[in-house]
């Protein structure tokens, strides 16, 4: 029989607990022990998914073989680094870290020791991003929203680096060209961070990408769309769906006292073998981790994905006017 990964979560907030429960379920893999500086949460999830828990991370380095760390941003570095020099793989929730110098010494101490380290972007395992690879080959224009309500549970980022850098992300493996130009606008509306943000990439190969987040709207939308010469291909990623749209053509009626717009086009539904995200993420972390098998992204393309994040964050906040109403 083969012998069971010890697995540890270090900050058990929803998305730990999220972690908790599908490495709970994972046949290779011991849930070992959970850790939080709240002791009643630590307790709670332990209690729930029927494991150990302490508050103080430290305590399971001996008792483990891989960490998933999904503490706050600013902890990243020194959690993620800690168990790596106790010699322990990690996948360290995203962002890698709020600072460039940082993720590149985490990614360096990783190398030097031999370890997996894995940066929790989970978008990449959504069964509809998977496809869209296979359809993109020379896009003109992409464009992507990620939209939904204000959660009093995200305060330590901004949407820049809470959610924009899972498209920054995609964007950057569908394109495959470096970014020249960057242009941003946002707007702080509940928070004195990035709460509403458009940004505007232009690449060397020519192709535009137009990418608004935000936590300021009453309706949730996760959409990426890729104009191409031959295709309009519209990616739905909360049902993971895709629609490719070919042959269109358009036309105008004039009747009586109106103007009629038509459009018509061939639409293909492509088939998406739907799956929980989070499920084939932490499997491949974990064959990473035990059986060496090769990491779907480059470390340069996680840096870079990092630094594009950043640049926005810096344009953000360098144009950022003070809120001017009532959160």
């Amino acid at each position: 029989m083969t012998e069971k990964i010890r697995a540890g979560v270090v900050g058990v907030g929803k998305m730990g607990e999220y972690h908790v429960g599908v490495l709970s379920e994972m046949p290779r893999v011991e849930m070992a022990m959970v850790a939080d500086a709240s002791e009643e949460r630590a307790r709670t999830i332990a209690e729930r998914y029927d494991t150990a828990y302490c508050t103080n991370y430290r305590d399971l380095f001996e008792k483990i073989d891989v960490a998933v760390v999904a503490v706050p941003t600013a902890l990243h570095y020194e959690v993620a680094r800690d168990f790596l020099k106790a010699g322990i793989h990690v996948l360290l929730e995203k962002p890698c870290a709020n600072d460039l110098a940082q993720a590149r010494e985490l990614f360096k101490i990783a190398a030097e020791n031999k370890l997996t380290l894995h940066i929790g972007h989970i978008e990449r395992f959504n069964g509809a991003v998977q496809e869209i690879h296979k359809i993109v080959k020379d896009p003109i224009l992409v464009e992507c929203k990620r939209m939904g309500a204000f959660s009093e549970r995200v305060r330590d980022d901004g949407v820049i680096l809470d959610i924009m850098i899972h498209d920054i992300d995609i964007i950057l493996n569908l394109i495959k060209s470096r970014v020249v130009r960057v242009n941003v606008v946002g707007a702080s509306v509940f928070t004195d961070r990035d709460d509403l943000v458009t940004a505007q990439l232009e690449f060397e190969n020519g192709c535009l990408a137009n990418i608004t987040a935000s936590r300021a709207s009453q309706n949730k939308e996760r959409t990426l769309s890729v104009t191409q010469k031959d295709a309009y291909v519209l990616l739905d990623y909360t049902e993971q769906e895709i629609y490719v749209h070919r042959e269109a053509s358009s036309e105008h009626q004039l009747s009586k006292g109106s103007l009629r717009y038509k459009q018509e086009s061939l639409v293909q539904r492509i088939f998406v073998h739907k799956d929980n995200p989070l499920k084939l993420e932490l499997q491949h972390f974990i064959d990473c981790a035990k059986n060496g098998s090769p990491r779907r992204v480059a470390v340069d393309s996680e840096l870079y994905s990092l630094e594009i994040a950043l640049e926005i964050l810096r344009l953000f906040n360098q144009q950022r006017k003070p809120r001017t109403h009532e959160s």
